[in-house]
C-alpha cells in the first residue's frame, strides 16, 4: 500500500462514554496504517478518561489529552491540531465513525485530484447505529457555496498542511467546524468530494438542525468572526443566501431518503 504521509486524526471528547469506543474502533480498523489519533477531552465527568487509555495501553498511536477546563469542541479540536504531527488532518467526532478503508480511499482521492480539502458522502445513523439516511456529497465545494451552507460532513474532512500549513477553528461553541471550512476555503478556494459514503454520522437529539435559534446565532457569529463582517451584513447573508441554500438542501435530503 502507498504510503501519503502521516494522518493526524483529530477527536473531541466529552463525556462520550460508551460511545467513543465505535469512533476509536473505526480507525484502528483502518486499512491505512500511518495516522495518529489526537483525542483532547474536554473535561469530561464520566468514563471517557478511562476507556480512551484502555486504548492507549494497546496501540501506542493513540494520544490523550485533557483540556483544564471546558472550553468547548473547537478549543479541543484546536488543543489536538497543535499537537499534530502529520502531514494530514483529518476529523472524526467521538460519535461518529469510519468505514475500514476510508483514509486510503480519500488520500488516493487526494493525490489523484492534487487538493487540499477534501470530504466524502456518508451515511447517518441513530442511537442505535441503524442507518437512516445517505448525505451524498457534491464533486466539488467552492468557497461561496460553503458561505451559502456547507455540505462538507465534518467527519469526512481532511486536509493537507503541506500545500495550506496548519488552520484553526475559529472560538465559537458552535459551528466552528464551519467556521474552520471556511477559513481553509478562503486559501485553497475549492474543496473535492468522494462519491462513495465513507463515514457515518450519529445524528442526536440535540443536533442543531433541531435548534432554529442556535442555527441562526451561530451562523451570523461564523459570518462576522471569520470574514470580520458587521451584525447587519451577516445578518442579511444568513437570511437572504444561507436560509434558502438550507431549506433547498433539507428537502434534496428527504427526497433521496424517501
Amino acid at each position: 500500500m502507498k504510503d501519503y504521509g502521516l494522518v493526524s486524526v483529530i477527536t473531541p471528547a466529552y463525556n462520550a462514554g460508551e460511545l467513543i469506543r465505535k469512533a476509536i474502533q473505526s480507525v484502528i480498523n483502518q486499512t491505512y496504517n500511518n495516522w495518529e489519533l489526537l483525542i483532547t477531552d474536554d473535561c469530561s465527568t464520566d468514563n471517557t478518561k478511562h476507556i480512551i487509555e484502555e486504548y492507549i495501553a494497546k496501540d501506542s498511536r493513540i494520544k490523550y489529552f485533557c483540556l483544564e477546563k471546558n472550553g468547548g469542541a473547537g478549543v479541543a479540536r484546536n488543543n489536538s491540531i497543535k499537537e499534530a504531527k502529520g502531514r494530514y488532518i483529518a476529523f472524526l467526532d467521538s460519535d461518529d465513525m469510519w468505514m475500514p478503508h476510508k483514509l486510503e480511499t480519500q488520500l488516493r482521492f487526494m493525490q489523484e485530484k492534487d487538493c487540499a480539502l477534501s470530504g466524502t458522502s456518508y451515511l447517518t445513523v441513530n442511537e442505535k447505529y441503524e442507518v437512516t439516511g445517505l448525505v451524498v456529497a457534491p464533486k466539488v465545494q467552492t468557497l461561496w457555496q460553503c458561505m451559502c451552507d456547507s455540505k462538507l460532513g465534518f467527519s469526512t474532512c481532511i486536509y493537507d498542511t503541506s500545500k495550506i500549513g496548519k488552520h484553526y477553528m475559529p472560538t465559537l461553541r458552535k459551528r466552528q467546524d464551519w467556521g474552520l471550512e471556511l477559513k481553509i476555503l478562503r486559501v485553497c478556494k475549492v474543496a473535492y468530494e468522494v462519491k462513495e459514503p465513507l463515514g457515518y454520522y450519529l445524528k442526536g437529539h440535540n443536533s442543531l438542525s433541531k435548534n432554529k435559534f442556535s442555527l441562526i446565532k451561530y451562523n451570523i457569529a461564523v459570518y462576522r468572526k471569520v470574514f470580520n463582517w458587521p451584525y447587519p451584513i451577516a445578518f442579511l447573508f444568513f437570511l437572504f443566501f444561507f436560509f434558502p441554500s438550507y431549506i433547498l438542501k433539507r428537502f434534496e435530503l428527504r427526497r433521496i431518503n424517501r
